[in-house]
């Protein structure tokens, strides 16, 4: 009777541990190779971090990050490394279009990719994770109709060419503002690649070349920022209209203090999300393919305290 008892307390201890381990043993573990664009682009840099704050909600998933340094070479090689090395799946975060052959290559392989940040459109079977570019910039300049004055002189700064988000978003600054205010005349417009750094170095030519300028219009608020720190001791500027995209935190910080005028919100904390929520659709087998547009809300000095508290909250800001 004793040797009874014992059998069916062993079989007992082995059922249960059946059933509390067998979800965890059935999950497969995937490896995901996410290739950036460049962490030296600050919403970049704040995107991957937020990737690899994600993913860690998923106990399945593991995420190596391939920083691609802007370098179009350098990020196709990191696709077809990516590729070679039997991953999962592929989140790219394109330079440009050139990536699109590399792309195309990893689906016919079968190997799912999801583009995010800028997408890439038109490649069968893979994934988008983005918002709308031309609408990111379509608010500022909308804005900025009503707050321009009659003759004023504007600066551009440009994104990297082939650049699919700043292509766009330079459209809809020429037919959302431009193209209805003749007035205003571009005094100066030139390409800083993201950058903050070749965005002040532009800045320090144009004033030195012009008068006066009234409106400084960035693609990115990282160029936003550069060009603002070359006019931020020079009181003949302090009035002047500046506009950007991403919502940063330094530029949110700005519109505050009331240094800048207006940015766009792309949220890298929400297009972490969702990247990630449909990376594990696809490799669990829920989705097979997605296209998925997020919101660029507007945010200026009326609502910017909203913003700041967000990112109180996610600790960005302490």
């Amino acid at each position: 009777m004793k040797r009874f008892v014992n059998n069916s307390g062993l079989l007992l201890c082995a059922a249960l541990l059946f059933f509390f381990f067998a979800p965890l043993a059935q999950a497969a573990d995937y490896r995901i190779a996410f290739v950036a664009r460049s962490q030296a682009d600050s919403f970049a840099a704040w995107f991957v971090h937020a990737m690899t704050e994600e993913v860690v909600n998923y106990r399945n998933l593991h995420l190596d990050v391939m920083d691609s340094q802007a370098d179009d070479a350098m990020e196709n090689a990191f696709i077809e490394s990516a590729l070679a090395n039997r991953y999962d799946l592929i989140i790219v975060q394109p330079n440009s279009e050139a990536q699109r052959p590399c792309i195309e290559k990893a689906i016919s392989a079968g190997v799912p990719v999801i583009i995010t940040n800028p997408r890439i459109t038109g490649i069968e079977g893979a994934s988008t994770v983005d918002a709308d570019a031309y609408e990111q910039a379509a608010v500022s300049a909308r804005l900025a109709l009503t707050q321009m004055h009659q003759d004023a002189r504007a600066v551009v700064l440009n994104g990297p060419s082939g650049n699919g988000h700043a292509m766009k978003r330079r459209q809809a600054w020429q037919k959302e503002f431009f193209n209805k205010r003749p007035d205003v005349q571009i005094v100066a417009e030139g390409v800083a690649d993201w950058r903050k750094d070749e965005a002040a170095r532009l800045m320090q030519d144009w004033v030195q070349t012009n008068d006066k300028i009234d409106l400084l219009v960035c693609m990115n608020d990282s160029m936003c920022l550069g060009a603002l720190e070359v006019l931020q001791s020079n009181p003949e500027y302090a009035d002047i209209h500046s506009y950007g995209v991403d919502g940063i935190v330094e530029a949110v910080l700005l519109i505050q203090e009331g240094r800048m005028t207006a940015t766009a919100l792309q949220n890298a904390y929400e297009l972490a999300a969702r990247t990630i929520e449909v990376a594990d659709g696809l490799l669990s087998g829920t989705i097979t393919q997605i296209d998925i547009d997020l919101e660029s809300p507007l945010i200026t000095k009326e609502n910017v305290g909203d913003f700041i508290e967000i990112y109180k909250k996610a600790g960005a800001i302490k």
